[in-house]
């Protein structure tokens, strides 16, 4: 059975671009109600249930049809936050994010590619702002290469093949507390708390996959 993850930091840590209010009601019950509706589409199949449920997301063709929709939509939404949780972090107040952006092979990386941070950051935003309805903002490692993709809903990059290296939550749940329908505010805000340490963690991890 899955389980909702502790945050890595106090409800209140990101504030003031991430507020109290809006973490609270983010991590304890959406991605709580995502945990309990992926353990309940699973009941039949316990035995998938010892599989990390990124698993199920790069396998999702292969699962039963009764429930891939399900998995699709529950799983890619735990799985989704549990990782969004992870590329965050105390702004100022943490040692690691002295750093404004990326490091490592990865800042080299994204040079290469986008030409530089600012237009690599101009690039997300503006997928992440233009992304109609709900759904996320993804930076990820495709076949050797960074690519800037978005998904849908819950739907995940793994079911694509793609390893995350970090993300935009846009779901109006993850920003309408504090920012209403200002939602390119909360795209420029999410900026401010990303741990660029773990992310270039996740890029040396994808090149070794």
């Amino acid at each position: 059975m899955y389980t909702l993850p502790k945050l890595p930091y106090d409800y209140n840590a990101l504030e003031p671009f991430v507020d109290e209010a809006t973490m609270r009601l983010h991590h304890g019950k959406h991605h709580q109600a995502y945990c309990d509706k992926l353990n309940a589409t699973l009941e039949k199949y316990p035995d998938l249930m010892t599989n990390p449920a990124e698993e199920l997301l790069v396998k999702l063709n292969d699962l039963p049809e009764e429930i891939r929709v399900g998995v699709r939509n529950f799983g890619g939404g735990y799985v989704n936050h549990n990782f969004f949780w992870q590329i965050l972090n105390i702004p100022k107040e943490n040692n690691l994010l002295d750093q404004p952006g990326p490091v490592g092979g990865l800042a080299k990386k994204i040079d290469e590619q986008f030409g530089s941070f600012a237009d690599f950051k101009e690039q997300l935003s503006d997928r992440a702002i233009g992304l109609f309805g709900s759904g996320w903002a993804w930076l990820v490692f495709d076949k050797g290469k960074l690519a800037i993709t978005t998904t849908i809903n819950q739907d995940s990059p793994l079911s694509l093949g793609q390893i995350s290296l970090l993300t935009i939550d846009v779901w109006e749940h993850a920003y309408y507390l504090k920012y209403q329908n200002r939602r390119a505010e909360y795209v420029e805000a999410i900026w401010s708390v990303f741990n660029w340490f773990k992310i270039a963690e996740n890029y040396d991890l994808a090149l070794k996959s």
